[in-house]
């Protein structure tokens, strides 16, 4: 008994005699055994609960570095290192109840396979010849590791023990008699099943064996994926992973070993449930770990690993192979002085007047990075040999911006450096520009500290650079260039306005469009404000935002519905966004945080209806900049601010009060001018700044 097997068996086979001696009972023997072993490894199973909530404890700070420097594993590791050091903690501990129960089973095998050995203290030799005389009866060769097993079966039987008996004639310095004697007594039945039988050989009742084995080992999985505090933090694909796993390997062991191993795993598993909700119970994991936060910061990370679409692990679309050409085409084009990048092919029009003059009036090349493999710059391209257009998915994107060398990147997302987008690794001196795609404040709309990161901010008007500024102050942060730059897509939706045919007469057109957020205006009141202003003088425009249609469409169809009989001249549901001509030929909006609101009112100079529903917002800190936001100021500048609970009695007034009050228009139009620079001129400021950027870096 040299091996490792033997060495662990040493220290447990004499617990396992002392149980044998003081219970003379081997099933109950192997239970008492079973919860001795755990009494004594309780101190480490402590170490281990302490550990394990420690870990669960850094999770959210765990999750947030992934987040933080998602798509960059090496960081990732460096930061993670370092948590783990502060807070003393060693990601091998998880290890350590694995390890335990492998070495513990190990010694159970050698102690049960072994009773010679372990139970009965017999001399070396003795056994030997023991298993010499059971191996010619049984057929069983003497180095099958149930040689022992086998020999207490025939020792038992009578026909057999007068073989053994001679034995004495070799061992004159041992009691023969009295060893076989002890041998025969030895009752290896438990529950009626010989503990001695191993299922795969021996049929009947101990086919039960593996079935109870599976079925603890079931419990287990279930009251740990359920209350074990590291476990339970898992995802549901490892979870369920390592309870297949469990059940299936107790299945097979409790098939092709004794019966007296199997019982060992089942006493083993129901006493890890009792001792689990000990601990928990002394040492409750609440207590310590702030579940709120780990629920964040696990959302937070999920938003990340979702980006791209709902594409399953190593699902490849059919845009794969455009985008890995696209990926190495970028970077084989070693000087990229300009970069452009677009979340989808609705942001070209944000860039449109800096990307068209900079093509009239400079040599440069403009390399444009979009995730969106259907954006309209690939049709733009086609006519503009300068523009160079990449897809590349967001994931991808992610690895392509931080080995990204060029002089300036101009974007419109926010959060750089803050979220999944980050400044190069390998130039530090790169300008990135943000243009707004947004004529309201940044400070309630965009997260806190979202422009943090920026080198250079255009800026729509007076309102944006104040903000910056007071930021900056506030929070401490470098001081960004500030470019007085504009809001070219005011300017285009003004021309379009202006170049569309009018309405002449008729019915005076009420446009209600809301945003998709929580509370809008389809869920909280559409049918009151329907129902104020339906009649023969109004028509009725209802036009939900895009998302909604996408996300609740059948909650917009059952609206519909509900007002079938009223559709027609006097009511009209716009579920087709392919035109927004509606939009921009109604005599007045309803909305509530949408920023068509602001838009509207801007392009066309017509009053806006604003219901206060539950605020937009992104920084719920934004009262730290002491300014207030222009999506609130301006409600009551672009038309009236309604509360909810105002609507049933105000509602129509004061759309009729809009409606007959021209003054709104001068009104308008004067707050128009002082509140964007540049108005008619904006994309141009922006390309000379950029081309000024570009001729100093050259």
């Amino acid at each position: 008994m040299d091996t490792l097997t033997g060495w662990i068996a040493l220290p447990l086979g004499f617990v396992m005699q002392w149980c044998y001696n003081f219970i003379h009972n081997y099933g109950l023997s192997i239970i008492v055994f079973t919860l001795i072993t755990k009494i004594i490894i309780l101190p480490l199973s402590v170490w281990v609960q302490k550990n394990s909530i420690k870990m669960v404890k850094m999770q959210p700070e765990l999750n947030r570095i992934k987040a933080k420097f998602f798509g960059d594993a090496d960081t990732i590791a460096d930061e993670e290192s370092k948590l783990y050091k502060k807070n003393k903690y060693n990601p091998l501990a998880s290890l350590v109840p694995l390890i335990i129960q492998i070495v513990l089973l190990m010694g159970v095998v050698g102690v049960i396979y072994n009773p010679f050995n372990y139970l009965f203290r017999l001399p070396e030799e003795l056994i030997l010849a023991i298993n010499d005389v059971a191996s010619k009866i049984t057929g069983v060769a003497t180095y099958e590791s149930s040689i022992q097993l086998a020999a207490v079966e025939s020792i038992k039987n009578p026909e057999y023990y007068n073989q053994f008996a001679a034995l004495s004639s070799q061992f004159t310095n041992v009691d023969m008699q009295s060893v076989l004697l002890e041998i025969q007594n030895f009752d290896l039945m438990f529950l009626g099943i010989n503990l001695s039988h191993n299922p795969s050989v021996v049929w009947g009742i101990t086919v039960a064996v593996p079935v109870v084995a599976g079925l603890s080992s079931y419990l287990l999985s279930i009251a740990q994926n359920k209350s074990n505090v590291l476990q339970a933090e898992q995802s549901k694909v490892s979870q369920w992973g390592m309870l297949a796993l469990s059940v299936g390997l107790s299945l097979y062991l409790g098939f092709f070993v004794p019966a007296g191993i199997a019982l060992y795993w089942v006493a083993s598993n129901l006493l890890a449930i009792v001792q689990l909700y000990a601990l928990n119970a002394v040492i409750p994991p609440k207590k310590y770990v702030d579940y709120e936060a780990l629920e964040a910061s696990r959302k937070e990370l999920a938003a990340l690993q979702s980006l791209g679409g709902d594409k399953k692990p190593f699902q490849k679309d059919e845009n794969h192979k455009r985008e890995k050409e696209d990926y190495k085409r970028f970077f084989s084009i070693r000087n990229k002085h300009l970069v452009f990048y677009s979340e989808r092919s609705g942001f070209y029009r944000y860039y449109a007047e800096i990307i068209e003059y900079l093509l009239k009036k400079t040599t440069v090349s403009i390399h444009y990075i979009t995730n969106d493999p259907n954006d309209i710059v690939f049709e733009k391209a086609k006519e503009q040999p300068k523009l160079k257009p990449y897809y590349i998915g967001v994931k991808k994107m992610i690895t392509l911006m931080m080995k990204l060398e060029a002089d300036i990147v101009v974007m419109t997302t926010p959060d750089l450096d803050n979220y999944y987008i980050k400044r190069s690794l390998m130039r530090k001196d790169i300008e990135y520009i943000f243009v707004p795609h947004d004529p309201s404040s940044m400070h309630m709309g965009f997260r806190e500290h979202s422009l943090d990161n920026f080198d250079t901010v255009f800026c729509t008007g007076p309102h944006i650079a104040q903000e910056v500024r007071a930021s900056e102050k506030v929070y401490g942060t470098k001081e960004k260039t500030l470019v007085e730059f504009g809001y070219p897509l005011i300017e285009q939706l003004i021309n379009s306005y202006s170049e569309m045919p009018k309405r002449e007469g008729g019915r005076r057109q009420i446009l209600i469009a809301p945003s998709w957020q929580e509370d809008n205006l389809l869920d909280s009141c559409i049918e009151t404000l329907i129902d104020s202003v339906y009649g023969s003088e109004n028509k009725i425009i209802v036009r939900p935002h895009p998302e909604y249609m996408k996300r609740y469409r059948e909650k917009m169809m059952m609206l519909v519905e509900k007002y079938n009989d009223k559709i027609g001249d006097g009511l009209q549901f716009e579920l087709d966004f392919s035109s927004s001509t509606s939009v921009y030929s109604s005599d007045i909006l309803v909305t509530d945080w949408s920023g068509i609101g602001i838009e509207f009112g801007f392009a066309t100079l017509k009053p806006v209806v604003f219901v206060n529903t539950k605020i937009k917002m992104e920084n719920e800190n934004y009262e730290n900049i002491n300014i207030v936001p222009q999506e609130i100021r301006l409600r009551n500048v672009l038309g009236v601010a309604l509360e909810k609970d105002e609507l049933s009695q105000k509602f129509s007034d004061t759309v009729n009060a809009l409606l007959d009050d021209t003054s709104f228009r001068d009104k308008i139009e004067k707050e128009r001018e002082s509140y964007f620079y540049n108005l008619g001129t904006g994309g141009t400021v922006g390309a000379k700044y950029i081309i000024s950027k570009l001729i100093k870096n050259k």
